[in-house]
């Protein structure tokens, strides 16, 4: 998988110039789509075939502060995967060092907002994830 760059914009940042702490959750989601893209499951993708992947949780820990013009390196590894829920981590870096390691956990509903599990409905998608949980264990 390639990870996925944000370059910090000016809107981005604060009065102190510092990238703004609640940017990082939307540079995770950039670059959860991106990711999603990769596997061959895009977000359009899935929810053309009737599910959905809501994000249930979210944990941020801050390490370094960025600031405009920065180039954030995200990576992307699955960490828990069952079927009906996905927990992904993010390791993001700039110039080398980690800024932010965080988590967001997701769940798998139907148009009705019903719980389902991918391993049966999408088979293929659960593959690529699994396989991809496998990889980031070695």
């Amino acid at each position: 998988m390639q990870p996925y760059v944000h370059q910090v914009q000016y809107y981005e940042t604060d009065k102190m110039q510092i990238t703004h702490h609640s940017n990082y959750i939307r540079f995770m989601e950039e670059a959860r789509v991106s990711f999603m893209e990769q596997t061959g499951f895009g977000y359009k993708a899935m929810e053309d075939g009737g599910v959905v992947s809501p994000v249930i949780s979210i944990s941020c820990e801050y390490r370094k502060s960025t600031t405009f013009g920065d180039n954030i390196i995200i990576d992307i590894k699955v960490l828990k995967l069952n079927g009906v829920k996905l927990e992904l981590g993010y390791t993001m870096t700039c110039d080398g060092q980690v800024v932010c390691n965080a988590t967001s956990g997701h769940c798998f509903l139907d148009s009705e907002g019903k719980l389902v599990n991918i391993k049966k409905t999408l088979p293929e998608f659960y593959a690529a994830l699994e396989a991809l949980m496998k990889e980031s264990e070695m």
